[in-house]
C-alpha cells in the first residue's frame, strides 16, 4: 500500500496468480474506487506473486515493483495522478524465474533505494498444463535436493536515473536457499540494513551488511537455531527496551502428514506446539540435510543487548498453525506493538484461523482473534466453490469424479495470505486489511475510537540526504516517562512492502515530550513536544 496519487490516503495494491491484479484508490470516508486499467498495472495471467511500493528516483511518488512465476518481474515508475509506465527493460530488472518476496532498502546509504529480490528454487516444468501454467515437479517440495534447481535471489544496486545493476554474485553469499521472503533491521547497530532471509525448505539466513561493501553468512552469531520451513519474518521492538527483536513464522513445518491429519481431528493442542515430533516420523535427515540447528515452528528472537538473541517463541505465546506473514501494530493503542498472522492453506485442507497475538506489556502474547473480531469470519463464511471440474469429459479420469458426471462442484475452505495495518478510515486507531486466496480481500475495521479515548501520533518522514520514504530510518518517541521505538522498514505482512506513516499508540499518555529521528545518512532531529492525535510530517534537514 501506498498514496499512489499524492493525495495524501492510503491505496491498495493486490497481486493475484489468475486474471488481473487490482489497484484501489482509497477516495476518503473508507471508500476505495478500482483504477487498475487507468494505472496500467494489471499484469494479466502473469502469475503475480509479491507487490512493492518505493520511491525508487525520489520525486515524491510511490513506485512500484511486481514479481511473478515465470513472466518476467516488472518496475512500474509513478507519473502521477494515479499513472503508472512499465519500465523494467530500462531498469535492468526483467530477470524472470520463480521470485516471491521484493524488499526495498538502502543497503550502502547513498540515499538511493536498492531491491533484494527472493527466489525461491526452480519448482516447475517447461509443461504448460490447460491454464497456461507451468505444471509444477511432482516432487516440488524435494526441490531443495537438487542443486540444479537452486535460483539464488537478487541484489540490485540502484545507479539513480532509474537504472539498476545486479550486483547479486559480488555482494551476495550464494548459499542457495529457496528464498520466499525477506526482513530489512539494523541488528547489529551500525547504522547499515541488514537482510534476514526466510528459507521454505531448511536453514534462514542472515545476512550481515559490511558498511555498504557488501554482505555476508552470519546466521549463527546471532540466531543459530532457525526454524526449517520459514515463510514470514519481521523485526520489531517487541517490548520496547530500544533493541530490536526478529519474530519468523514457521509455516512448512506444519505440513507433516501426521500433524495434518491431527489438526482434521479439531484436537486444539496440535495448533499451538513445535513440530518436532512430526517432522522426525516423516522426514528423514537426509531430507532435512541435518536438523540439529533448526527449529519446527515459529521463532521469536528476542534481543537481549551487545549481539544477543534468546529465542522465547512458547515462552512468549507466540505458537501458531499454518501461518503466513505477519504484520505488527499496536491495535489498542496501549503502546506496545501487537502482531497479525495470517493464516490457513485452503483447498484441500480444513479452515485454519488467523491469529491476533496481542501485546502484554512486552511480557507475553494472548490469543485475541476472537476476541477483536477476526474471527469467526463475517456470516460464519468459512469456504467456497474453489472449482468445477467436467466429469463427461476433460476431468473425467480424475479421481474427483469417480461415479459422477456432469459439471461437479469442489467446495475449500478459505485462507489469509497476507495483511496490511493503517488507519483506513482516519478516526486514529488501527485497521486491518487481508490479502485472501481465491476469494475477496477481508476489510476489518476497528471500533476503538467509538468505544474509549484513544491518543496517538503518526510520523511521516520525508528524506533528503537519505532516500525519500526514509527507509532505513529510526524513530524515538517520548512521552509519560516511557520511550517507544520504531525501525522503518516499510515491510508489512506476506510478500509486501508499504510506504506508509508510522504508527504510536500512547497508551495513557496524552502529551509527548519528543520525537527523535535518527536517518540513514546519518542525521539526527528531534522535534519538540509535537501536539499528539495527528500526523506529524518530519523533512529531513539539508545539509
Amino acid at each position: 500500500m501506498a498514496d499512489v496519487d499524492g493525495d495524501g490516503l492510503l491505496d491498495l495494491d493486490f497481486t493475484t496468480q489468475l486474471g488481473s491484479n487490482q489497484l484501489w484508490r482509497n477516495v476518503g470516508a473508507g471508500k476505495f474506487e478500482e483504477i487498475t486499467q487507468k494505472a496500467s498495472v494489471g499484469l494479466v495471467d502473469q502469475i503475480s506473486v509479491g507487490a512493492s511500493f518505493a520511491d525508487i528516483d525520489n520525486d515524491g511518488l510511490s513506485d512500484l515493483f511486481v514479481t511473478t512465476v515465470r513472466h518476467g518481474n516488472h518496475l512500474f515508475r509513478n507519473l502521477g495522478q494515479g499513472r503508472f509506465k512499465d519500465m523494467t527493460q530500462e531498469a535492468g530488472l526483467s530477470y524472470s524465474g520463480h521470485s516471491s518476496g521484493a524488499v526495498f532498502l538502502d543497503f550502502d546509504k547513498d540515499g538511493l533505494l536498492d531491491l533484494f529480490v527472493a527466489n525461491v528454487g526452480v519448482y516447475t516444468t517447461s509443461e504448460k498444463g490447460r491454464g497456461g501454467y507451468h505444471i509444477a515437479f511432482a516432487d516440488a517440495f524435494s526441490g531443495h535436493l537438487f542443486p540444479e534447481r537452486t535460483e539464488h535471489s537478487k541484489l540490485y544496486k540502484n545507479l539513480g536515473g532509474g537504472r539498476f545493476k545486479d550486483v547479486s554474485q559480488e555482494m551476495l553469499p550464494r548459499d542457495g536457499a529457496w528464498v520466499g521472503d525477506a526482513a530489512v533491521g539494523d541488528v547489529n547497530g551500525d547504522g547499515f540494513p541488514d537482510l534476514y532471509l526466510v528459507n521454505m525448505q531448511g536453514d534462514d539466513h542472515f545476512y550481515e551488511n559490511r558498511k555498504g561493501k557488501g554482505f555476508v553468512e552470519n546466521t549463527a552469531r546471532y540466531f543459530p537455531k532457525t526454524p526449517w520451513g520459514s515463510t514470514g519474518a519481521k523485526f520489531f521492538d517487541s517490548n520496547q527496551d530500544r533493541l530490536i527483536d526478529l519474530f519468523v513464522t514457521d509455516m512448512h513445518s506444519d505440513m507433516t502428514r501426521q500433524q495434518t491429519e491431527e489438526a482434521l481431528s479439531f484436537r486444539p493442542d496440535t495448533e499451538t506446539k513445535k513440530s518436532e515430533a512430526y517432522c522426525s516420523l516423516q522426514w528423514t535427515e537426509a531430507y532435512l540435510q541435518g536438523s540439529t540447528n533448526n527449529i519446527f515452528g515459529n521463532a521469536f528472537y528476542q534481543n537481549l543487548g551487545g549481539g544477543n538473541f534468546a529465542e522465547m517463541s512458547d515462552s512468549l505465546g507466540v505458537e501458531t498453525y499454518w501461518p503466513w506473514g505477519i504484520s505488527t501494530g499496536d491495535l489498542n493503542a496501549d503502546g506496545f506493538p501487537d502482531i497479525v498472522i495470517t493464516a490457513g492453506m485452503g483447498y484441500p485442507f480444513r479452515y485454519a484461523i488467523n491469529s491476533v497475538l496481542l501485546n502484554e506489556a512486552g511480557k507475553r502474547f494472548f490469543d485475541g482473534e476472537f476476541l477483536v473480531g477476526m474471527e469467526p469470519r463475517a456470516n460464519g463464511r468459512l469456504g467456497k466453490e474453489f472449482f468445477t471440474l467436467d466429469c463427461s469429459g476433460a476431468d473425467k479420469t480424475n479421481s474427483l469424479c469417480s461415479g459422477k458426471s456432469g459439471i461437479v462442484s469442489v467446495p475449500g475452505s478459505l485462507s489469509s495470505r497476507s495483511s496490511v495495518i493503517f488507519d483506513l478510515d482516519n478516526d486514529g486507531d488501527l485497521d486491518i486489511v487481508k490479502h485472501e486466496f481465491n476469494d475477496r480481500p477481508q476489510v476489518l475495521l476497528s471500533n476503538l475510537t467509538e468505544r474509549r479515548r484513544v491518543d496517538y501520533l503518526k510520523v511521516q518522514l520525508t528524506g533528503r540526504q537519505s532516500n525519500r520514504d526514509g527507509l532505513g530510518a529510526t524513530v524515538k518517541l517520548r512521552a509519560g516517562n516511557r520511550t517507544w521505538t520504531q525501525f522503518h522498514d516499510g515491510k508489512s505482512g506476506y510478500l509486501g512492502q508499504s510506504s506508509m506513516p508510522l504508527y504510536f499508540g500512547l497508551g495513557e499518555a496524552d502529551k509527548i515530550e519528543f520525537v527523535e529521528v535518527l536517518w540513514p545518512s546519518g542525521a539526527k532531529q528531534t522535534v519538540q513536544a509535537p501536539a499528539a492525535n495527528r500526523v506529524l510530517k518530519v523533512t529531513e534537514p539539508a545539509l
